[in-house]
């Protein structure tokens, strides 16, 4: 029997049982449908996180309170020790080399009137934030200014979503709102940032440092910003950031952090998440490769007596094992490429939601991996059909 004869019988036998045989391909396509989602997510997500950190400028320079990756042990605490005294040690050590703006945040309800903007980011800085955090531009009104800041008077710029919840006319300047229970007269509205680690950006005010201080009774810094002037001397003043801090902290008392630093670390997570998730999404194709081979099996028991017809005719035990693997492969191979399609139209489809990016190696390494299935769990039933004695399987009711 040619090679023609075996994939021509082997189609035959699936479109005889066409229900069976969509069933069993539905194991392997939310297989493959689901490795190409969970992927393309995970993929949209580091896209998003990647394009919003580079946003923020390639010369950014964090300093945080505590050491990364130093952990807290059981019971153990890590105290925030970096004040407004180490961000004036940083602005004379390194001059007019970089810029550098303090920071705190807090989480506080918003209110205007009746209307309010639940758990709001508030956030302390000087006149100088927009010029260092690139990604923070105004659409409406203005920043604060230097005497505005240095006073510690009670204005505020708003995110996008504050703005809409509490004044969904877009008219919000020179109005008067509450952060927590204390006014700020609105000076400016934030262009929209959108969202990072589902954390909505827009939900956000930003008020002069002095004034978050005296309100929340804040001493201690979250964050010190810091703008290196080119980008070519980012590792200089990360080493001379540090060499000031140490003269008043230890080493463990604050991080410093550049861009490549942050990307690094996401691009670590998200390639975790990748891994693991699409490890969790295999275990779809496992369960469908079980499925063809179960039903393969039934196929050789239902077929007994036409391999028995066919070995007396004269097919070998080859030209059986063969059909019945090209069944199983076949079984797969469709089930991968309704997979692939699915999952290329549900990406498409929550995009405008969620952000997907679909990649290549996905496709491929679902397919591949759906293939390789439908080779593994067909053999025992293509070995089953091909052992089958001929005068016992006519004698098969």
């Amino acid at each position: 029997m040619n090679t023609t004869e075996t994939f021509r019988l082997a189609f035959k036998a699936i479109l005889a049982n066409k229900t069976r045989s969509f069933l069993t391909m539905l194991g392997i396509m939310i297989g493959v449908l689901s490795v190409i989602l969970l992927t393309s997510l995970v993929s949209g997500l580091k896209t998003s996180i990647t394009s919003q950190i580079a946003g923020l400028g390639s010369n950014l320079i964090y300093v945080i309170p505590g050491k990364i990756g130093g952990g807290r042990g059981p019971g153990g605490t890590q105290v925030d020790k970096l004040t407004v005294r180490n961000s004036t040690a940083l602005k004379l050590g390194l001059g007019n080399q970089a810029s550098v703006c303090p920071a705190v945040q807090k989480v506080s309800n918003i209110y205007y009137f009746n209307k309010s903007s639940k758990e709001a980011t508030v956030i302390g800085v000087e006149a100088n934030y927009p010029d260092i955090i690139q990604s923070v531009k105004i659409s409406q009104g203005r920043f604060f200014n230097n005497s505005e800041s240095q006073a510690g008077q009670k204005v505020v710029v708003i995110g996008q979503t504050v703005l809409k919840n509490l004044f969904p006319d877009g008219s919000a300047l020179n109005r008067e709102i509450k952060v927590d229970n204390l006014k700020y007269k609105v000076i400016g509205v934030l262009e929209a940032r959108g969202s990072i680690f589902g954390a909505d950006q827009d939900n956000t005010v930003v008020i002069p440092l002095v004034s978050a201080q005296r309100q929340f009774g804040i001493t201690n810094l979250t964050t010190i910003f810091i703008d290196a002037k080119t980008p070519e001397n980012v590792d200089n003043i990360k080493k001379k950031v540090g060499e000031i801090l140490a003269k008043s902290l230890s080493t463990d008392d604050f991080s410093v952090v550049d861009q490549a630093q942050t990307l690094s670390t996401i691009n670590q997570i998200t390639g975790v998440l990748t891994l693991g998730l699409g490890g969790i999404a295999a275990i779809s194709l496992l369960v469908g490769g079980i499925g063809i081979m179960n039903i393969m099996l039934v196929s050789v028991t239902e077929r007994t007596r036409e391999i028995g017809l066919r070995k007396a005719l004269g097919a070998r035990p080859k030209d059986i094992r063969n059909q019945f693997l090209i069944e199983a492969i076949t079984l797969s191979g469709l089930g991968g490429l309704m997979g692939i399609i699915l999952g290329i139209l549900s990406s498409w489809a929550i995009n405008p939601i969620i952000q997907t990016t679909i990649t290549w190696w996905a496709i491929v390494l679902s397919f591949a991996f759906s293939m390789f299935v439908g080779v593994i769990f067909g053999v025992a039933p293509a070995l089953r059909a091909s052992r089958l004695n001929p005068i016992e399987s006519l004698r098969y009711e």
